[in-house]
């Protein structure tokens, strides 16, 4: 347990974190780093609806609601890590991991559902837990860890299917489609379940510890941890919750889907490392909110979802995909100005 002098350390580093403004600035800031975003996602959605006007049904919404909430979840994740100057290249692997051992407890061992997922988002977890650890033990930059994680989890979710897919999980578990597929009142479930990952995750990083240090590490680690904070705990955690949210889209996968496959989710790390992005949280650490990953990942979508509407090729769609990150990254960093 920290502190009471080593929290109010922290707290006035985490108050520096963003460019050293005092915090009335920050908090500044931080509205005009999603207000970006958000106003970028409206005028889109404006532009989108004069040329097709079966974009604003609310069909089409909740389309593009359920098409976010898998990149949204992931997203959230990935926000505390990056919030920390750090990066998880592994998701994807992470989330096919979850997948196979959820397809195999249920047809290969008869688990019923509930145990099936939380071993699903213990699997995921774990992987988060053994990233964290060779980060923090190894002191190896993330970015060449996950890359080495990235194939040993997409490796060792392929041995244990032995490449093949698991088809057919309803057949043994019927009610497995809650995760995926089903509607509740009209809204599809993986759209509540992620309002529920964004609720909690708003939570943790607004009102906990662990969301002033993860902010306080990216702002400045080598200050946070001067004042005497166990840097690698809290890295531990951010990393975990990594996993955890890659467990739980793996869940809603496997659930959509139907099936557990070891290929599922290849190149889903750069979609919610570019949701990130795009709702203004800054690669370099210290400063973004879940709010605005919320907002980038429902703006990749409409994007997406509108480009298809006007009989774009996805071919297309991922140039314009990658030319808004290339943007969002370029806007960042000319708000931050060069480096002295």
């Amino acid at each position: 347990m920290s502190s009471p002098a080593e929290m109010g350390d922290a707290e006035g580093i985490a108050g520096s974190a963003a460019g050293r403004f005092p915090p009335r600035r920050i908090k500044l800031g931080t509205i005009s780093q999603t207000l970006g975003p958000l106003a970028s996602l409206i005028i889109l959605s404006l532009l989108l609806w004069s040329q097709q006007e079966v974009f604003m049904t609310s069909n089409n919404w909740l389309n593009i609601a359920r098409q976010a909430s898998f990149n949204a979840i992931l997203g959230i994740g990935m926000t505390f890590v990056i919030l920390t100057a750090g990066i998880d290249l592994s998701v994807g692997s992470m989330v096919a991991v979850s997948s196979v051992v959820g397809g195999l407890l249920i047809i290969d061992q008869g688990w019923s559902m509930w145990p099936a997922v939380v071993a699903m988002l213990v699997a995921g977890g774990l992987c988060g837990l053994f990233n964290g650890l060779i980060i923090t033990l190894g002191k190896i930059p993330p970015f060449i860890v996950t890359l080495g994680t990235m194939q040993v989890f997409r490796g060792l979710a392929l041995q244990l299917t032995n490449g093949q897919p698991i088809f057919d999980i309803t057949k043994v578990q019927p009610n497995f489609d809650i995760w995926g597929t089903r509607n509740y009142g009209g809204i599809p479930s993986p759209v509540i379940i992620t309002a529920v990952v964004f609720v909690i995750g708003f939570l943790i990083l607004r009102y906990t510890r662990l969301g002033l240090y993860t902010y306080a590490i990216g702002g400045n680690e080598q200050a946070t941890r001067f004042s005497g904070v166990n840097i690698d705990r809290y890295k531990l955690a951010v990393y975990t919750l990594m996993g955890l949210a890659a467990g739980i889209a793996g869940v809603m996968l496997t659930s959509r889907l139907n099936s557990a496959q070891p290929n599922v989710a290849n190149g889903a790390e750069l979609d919610a490392i570019a949701a990130v992005v795009i709702g203004g949280t800054s690669l370099f650490g210290g400063e973004g909110t879940i709010i605005g990953t919320i907002i980038g990942a429902l703006l990749m979508a409409v994007i997406r979802n509108g480009l298809t509407l006007m009989h774009v090729t996805a071919f297309y769609q991922q140039i314009v995909i990658g030319i808004v990150i290339i943007l969002a990254v370029l806007i960042d960093r000319l708000r931050r100005g060069s480096p002295s």
